[in-house]
C-alpha cells in the first residue's frame, strides 16, 4: 500500500490544502487560520469561558494560550472575570474581534456552499458516515491493544 492509498495520508493533505486556502484569506485580514477558528468559537453577545474554547477546537490549553495572547495584543480580544464565578475568566469579543469572525464566519461559509454546490449530496452523505465511522474507530481506542 503506498502512502498516497492509506486514509492518514488523504484526510492530513487535505486538511493541510484546507488550512492553506484559509490562511491564505486570513492573511489578507492580518490574522491566521487558528485565530480565525477560535473566534469563530467566541460567543459575540456574552463572551465564552477561556476554558470552555480549547476542547470546542480539540486543542491542548496551553496551545490555546499562546493564540489568545496574540489575539489579545492585537486587540481582537479582551478577558474579563466571570459574574457568577469569579474564579473563571472570560473571552470577549472586541469590535475589531466581531468584525474579523465575520470575515472568517463568511469565508468558511463560501468554502462549503463552493463544495456542496460541486459535489453531490449523496456523495457528502457517504464522507460524513466514513468519516464519522473513522473518528468512532479512534474514539475506541483499541486499534493496537
Amino acid at each position: 500500500m503506498t502512502r498516497e492509498e492509506t486514509i492518514d495520508h488523504n484526510i492530513k493533505t487535505t486538511w493541510h490544502a484546507i488550512a492553506r486556502m484559509y490562511n491564505q484569506q486570513a492573511s489578507k485580514q492580518d490574522i491566521t487560520t487558528s485565530i480565525g477558528f477560535v473566534l469563530l468559537n467566541i460567543s459575540s453577545r456574552e463572551g465564552t469561558p477561556a476554558t470552555k474554547i480549547a476542547p470546542l477546537m480539540g486543542l491542548e490549553a496551553r496551545s490555546l494560550t499562546r493564540v489568545l495572547k496574540n489575539m489579545e495584543t492585537k486587540g481582537l480580544i479582551y478577558r474579563k472575570p466571570d459574574e457568577q464565578d469569579k474564579r473563571s475568566v472570560r473571552i470577549y469579543l472586541t469590535p475589531e474581534g466581531k468584525q474579523k469572525k465575520e470575515v472568517s464566519r463568511n469565508t468558511v461559509l463560501r468554502f462549503n456552499e463552493e463544495v456542496r454546490k460541486r459535489i453531490p449530496q449523496e456523495k457528502l452523505d457517504v464522507f460524513f458516515d466514513v468519516i464519522n465511522d473513522v473518528n468512532k474507530i479512534i474514539e475506541n481506542n483499541s486499534i493496537y491493544d
